[in-house]
C-alpha cells in the first residue's frame, strides 16, 4: 500500500466521523474534555468533589479528571459507569431500576468481572441512536451523581455539533 492509498483510507475514515446532519460519530479528546470541564465547574458550584470520565461508544476511556480531594475509589467508579452505559446503552439510574429483585436483570453487577455498575452517575452520549461515547461521573451521593451526569449529558446535547 502506498501513501496515497493510505491517504484516501484516512480521509475515508474522517468523513464518516461527521453524519448527514453535521453531528460526530465518535467521541474526540476534545469533545471529552470540554465536557468533563463544564461537568467540573457543576460539580464545584454543587461541593461535590467528582471524578468525571468519558469514554469511547466500545467503553474504552477517552478522558478522566479527578478534582482536588476526590474519594481515589471514584476513579474506578466513574470508569465503570461509563462502561456500564456504554455497552449497556442506558444510564446507571435506569440499569439500577431493572437490576432489583424480582426484575428482569437481577444480579447483572456480578458480571463483567465486576464492571456493571447498577446505581446513578452513567450516561450513554448517543448520536441518531448510536452509542458514540458515555459519561460517569462519581464522588458525591448517587442523586448528586446522576444528577451531574444528566447535566453532562444536556451539555452534550447541546455542544456535540460545535467540537
Amino acid at each position: 500500500m502506498n501513501e496515497q492509498e493510505i491517504g484516501k483510507i484516512v480521509e475515508a475514515v474522517l468523513n464518516k466521523t461527521i453524519n448527514e446532519d453535521g453531528y460526530k460519530q465518535c467521541m474526540s479528546l476534545q469533545l471529552a474534555n470540554a465536557l468533563i470541564q463544564k461537568v467540573m465547574e457543576k460539580a464545584k458550584a454543587m461541593g461535590v468533589k467528582a471524578v468525571v470520565a468519558i469514554s469511547d461508544g466500545a467503553g474504552r476511556p477517552v478522558s478522566v479528571q479527578s478534582m482536588d480531594d476526590a474519594y481515589i475509589a471514584s476513579f474506578d467508579i466513574a470508569l465503570n459507569k461509563t462502561y456500564t452505559s456504554a455497552s449497556l446503552k442506558m444510564s446507571t439510574a435506569k440499569l439500577g431500576e431493572l437490576s432489583q429483585p424480582g426484575e428482569s436483570l437481577y444480579g447483572i453487577q456480578y458480571t463483567n468481572e465486576g464492571k456493571i455498575v447498577i446505581f446513578g452517575g452513567g450516561e450513554p452520549l448517543t448520536v441518531n441512536d448510536k452509542v458514540i461515547g458515555a459519561l460517569g461521573v462519581s464522588g458525591g451521593s448517587a442523586a448528586e451523581d446522576t444528577a451531574l451526569a444528566a447535566y453532562g449529558k444536556a451539555v452534550f446535547e447541546e455542544v456535540r455539533t460545535c467540537l
